[in-house]
């Protein structure tokens, strides 16, 4: 059996759809649906922000960073599940893996703590509207930005290191249509125990306590919005909080089934983690737009009068 040691580094096979190889050239039609959907919907997000002057609001700065980190989980995964359902090009080299997923765990990070963003958004608007527009400045907004790129890279560059002090002798085929952190360390003969207790670290720092403060925010915001007098300004408080509300579901429900599966569900079919992980990264970029596309009415105006422009001149 050969060994690879950092110095040798292993190419990885990537893994399909276990068992469904022969229709992979249909499979492939709903991934492709989903990725243009994804795609499109999402550069329109950045389009409208970019060029409707209503929309250049803090909600909608937030708005136009969700849409992009959708965009960078999408193209990090693009190649490599496509190439896999139309020209079965499974294999990829070490480095090519860890620079995928160092890029799919930084946009998923950066997904969390933009979330998170946008709760504090919401809470400042509801609990403390005199402050919104003194708390939430460009600038601010500007150094949220920021730190949401930092955070996300300085927790991964050292996983990414302590990956390459690993050594592969075994199996070198993955599970997923792409290089996931958990995955990869299976792989290695070497004691993955640090890697194994950084990496649970790391998620639980970025999305564990993104989603604890989340929660939080939004236990301030129902006590809030409980001591309003008029029900209907409950619920219009109520209606700004729910295209939010829903974004957070659709990412961290998959995000934590997925961890789970990984750590502990050594027993499980091997289609499941797949399946999990396919909905984990294409359902929130395919979803995000569609829902503040249907649940914020400053959106939909804002695409109107973009479709209603461009009829004009044609």
């Amino acid at each position: 059996m050969t060994i690879f040691h950092n110095s040798t580094f292993p190419t990885f096979l990537l893994t399909g759809a276990p068992g469904l190889e022969w229709a992979h050239v249909w499979i492939s039609i709903p991934f492709c649906c989903l990725y243009i959907t994804a795609l499109s919907g999402n550069f329109l997000i950045l389009f409208v922000v970019l060029t409707e002057p209503s929309l250049h609001e803090p909600m909608y700065y937030f708005l136009f960073m969700l849409s992009t980190t959708d965009i960078g989980l999408c193209i990090s995964t693009l190649v490599t599940v496509l190439g896999i359902f139309w020209v079965n090009a499974r294999e990829i080299s070490f480095n090519a893996c860890l620079s995928q997923m160092f890029f799919i765990h930084l946009f998923t990070f950066m997904e969390s703590s933009v979330l998170l963003a946008m709760a504090f958004d919401r809470f400042v608007a509801i609990c403390n509207p005199l402050r919104y527009a003194t708390i939430l400045t460009h600038t601010r907004i500007a150094q949220i930005g920021l730190a949401v790129i930092t955070r996300g890279t300085v927790v991964l560059t050292p996983l990414v290191l302590l990956l390459k002090c690993l050594s592969f002798c075994h199996s070198h085929v993955l599970h997923h249509f792409y290089c996931f952190h958990p995955d990869v360390m299976k792989l290695s003969c070497s004691d993955t125990k640090i890697n194994s207790a950084f990496g649970l670290t790391a998620i639980i720092s970025t999305a564990g306590v993104d989603s604890v403060f989340i929660l939080l925010s939004y236990i301030l915001i129902i006590r809030s919005v409980l001591n309003i007098a008029s029900p209907e300004e409950r619920k219009k408080a109520f209606s700004t909080c729910i295209s939010h509300i829903t974004a957070v579901a659709i990412f961290y429900i998959p995000l934590i089934s997925l961890s789970f599966v990984h750590r502990f569900g050594k027993h499980v079919p091997r289609y499941v983690p797949t399946l999990i992980a396919n909905v984990f990264l294409l359902v929130p970029p395919v979803m995000n737009p569609i829902i503040y596309s249907v649940k914020t009415k400053q959106i939909q105006k804002a695409m109107l009068k973009l479709v209603c422009s461009n009829g004009l001149r044609i």
